[in-house]
C-alpha cells in the first residue's frame, strides 16, 4: 500500500486498527512519508511501542516467583490477597485468581496504586482471563467475634475454597494462611512485586468497593461510597451524629461511641 496517497485520517485509522507488528512494520513506512502531520505520527507510534515493550517487560519481571515454581513444576499458582481490614464498618475481601502463566495483562499493579477505573477495568480482564478466580468475605459480626486478623484468614481461605481449580502454589501478600494445606509463600509487599497477587488485590477491592456501594445505598449519612467505611472524620462525625449502623464493627468503634 502507498501510504503516501493517503490522507493523514486514513493513516490514523490504519493506526487505530493495527496490531503491534504491523504498527512496528508501519514506523518504517511512515518515517519516509515528508509530511509534517505523518512524521507526527509516525514518532507518537515509535512512543507508543517504547512504551508498550517496557510495559511488557515489567509485568514479566513481575511474574519471577510465578516463572520461578511452575520451572519446579506447579501446575497451577494462585496469587491471594484481602482488602477491608482497618475500616470502621463492612467485611473484609479476600480473592485468590489463578491466571495463566503466558498471561499478559498491562497495567497490573498493586490496587492502591490505580484509579478506580482503571480497577474496574483491570478487574474485569483478569476474570476474563483467569483460569479460576474465587471470592471470600467475612462480615462485621464475625469480625467482632474472632478479631480482624482471624477473619482475615477466613476470608482469604475462603476464597481459595472458591476457585474450581485446586492450587499448586499460593503465593500471599506478607502473611500465611492458617489450615490451607497447600505450599504458600508469604511475599513481602506482594502485591506490588507478584502478577497473581497484583491480580488478586485489584479484584478483592473492586468487589469491596462495589459491596460498600450497597451499603451507601442503605445508609447514605456515613457516605460508605466515598470513604469505603475507612474511619474519615466525615465518616466519625456522622457514627457521632447519627449513632452506628449495623454494618459498623463495634470492636473497632468502642471509642467513638
Amino acid at each position: 500500500m502507498d501510504y503516501s496517497k493517503l490522507s493523514i485520517e486514513e493513516i490514523k485509522d490504519i493506526i487505530s486498527n493495527a496490531d503491534l507488528e504491523e504498527r512496528n512494520r508501519l514506523i518504517g513506512l511512515l518515517e519516509n512519508d515528508n509530511r509534517k502531520g505523518v512524521k507526527r505520527l509516525s514518532e507518537r507510534l515509535r512512543k507508543e511501542i517504547i512504551g508498550h515493550n517496557k510495559e511488557i517487560a515489567r509485568i514479566k519481571k513481575l511474574k519471577e516467583y510465578e516463572y520461578k515454581y511452575i520451572s519446579k513444576g506447579a501446575k497451577y499458582i494462585a496469587g491471594v490477597d484481602e482488602v477491608g481490614r482497618g475500616p470502621l464498618a463492612g467485611a473484609v475481601y479476600a480473592c485468590a485468581v489463578i491466571m495463566p502463566i503466558e498471561a499478559i495483562i498491562e497495567g497490573i499493579d498493586d490496587s492502591k496504586k490505580l484509579s478506580p477505573e482503571k480497577r474496574e477495568r483491570l478487574s474485569l480482564e483478569i476474570k476474563e482471563n483467569a483460569i479460576s478466580y474465587g471470592i471470600g468475605y467475612v462480615d462485621e459480626k464475625q469480625i467482632d467475634r474472632v478479631n480482624i486478623l482471624n477473619a482475615t484468614y477466613m476470608a482469604m481461605k475462603k476464597a481459595i475454597d472458591n476457585l474450581y481449580v485446586r492450587p499448586t502454589v499460593v503465593l500471599v501478600d506478607a502473611i500465611r494462611i492458617p489450615n490451607v494445606n497447600i505450599f504458600q509463600v508469604p511475599i513481602i509487599k506482594g502485591d506490588s512485586i507478584s502478577f497473581s497477587i497484583a491480580a488478586a488485590s485489584i479484584v478483592a477491592k473492586v468487589e469491596r468497593d462495589n459491596y460498600m456501594n450497597r451499603l451507601h445505598n442503605e445508609f447514605p449519612v456515613y457516605n460508605f461510597s466515598k470513604n469505603k467505611g475507612y474511619g474519615t472524620q466525615e465518616h466519625i462525625d456522622a457514627i457521632k451524629k447519627y449513632g452506628p449502623c449495623p454494618y459498623h464493627r463495634k470492636s473497632f468503634i468502642k471509642n467513638i461511641v
